[in-house]
């Protein structure tokens, strides 16, 4: 059976649909950044996308090729994240989506290194004829945050996120959004398959403790 970072990590990825503190350790991935609205056809997030699933499918079938990952275990392709800002905007201002920066993400698994990344991105660019020179090999450390299942499209997140602001505030904690501690979503829903009404998407935001 292959390891299905879904199913082995349930609380990061199936939170419930009300608010909880978690503790994120840190993570390796395959990062693509850049700006714009993500719903432009064929606009960069889109690009940025293809790049993320040919290194990763790359990386995931290496074991049938002569290119030998040490410690490798077959594993599902864990779903597609990402994490968003808007300059000068405190919070996410959902109707100028042109202004969005974004960093999209895909998990690797502990046992990928910088070399193996590397190796799956000369690989993919060539055989899949992508230019997957975009790609980069990401460590991000989370630490404390809160998070919430959202249910329904993404226009609809300022909602869930107020939820998220109250549950905090009541538990003695605060918002710690930077330049480096960003607003996360992992989608867990395929939007081209699904209703809008049912998406389900992970969102998270850093937090820390108020200090008298």
């Amino acid at each position: 059976m292959a390891f299905d970072f879904k199913k082995e990590y349930k609380e990061f990825y199936s939170p419930k649909n009300k608010p909880e503190i978690v503790n994120v350790p840190s993570a390796n991935y395959i990062a693509v950044s850049g700006k714009g609205n993500p719903n432009e056809e064929g606009g960069a997030y889109q690009k940025a996308i293809g790049i993320l699933y040919a290194v990763a499918y790359t990386l995931k079938m290496s074991y049938k090729t002569d290119y030998k990952i040490e410690g490798f275990f077959e594993y599902v392709v864990p779903p597609l994240e990402g994490f968003w800002w808007q300059n000068d905007i405190d919070g996410i201002d959902y109707s100028n989506k042109s202004t969005f920066n974004w960093i999209s993400v895909i998990r690797l698994p502990d046992f990928v290194t910088k070399a193996d990344f590397n190796w799956a991105v000369e690989t993919a660019t060539k055989k899949k004829k992508i230019d997957c020179s975009a790609a980069e090999f990401l460590t991000v450390d989370e630490g404390l945050c809160v998070q919430i299942m959202h249910q329904g499209p993404f226009d609809d997140e300022p909602e869930t996120v107020a939820v998220m602001d109250e549950y905090i505030k009541a538990n003695g904690y605060v918002n710690d959004i930077t330049d480096k501690r960003l607003h996360h979503e992992i989608y867990m829903s395929d939007a081209r398959k699904v209703a809008p009404e049912k998406w389900k998407t992970v969102i998270r935001h850093p937090i820390r403790k108020i200090t008298d």
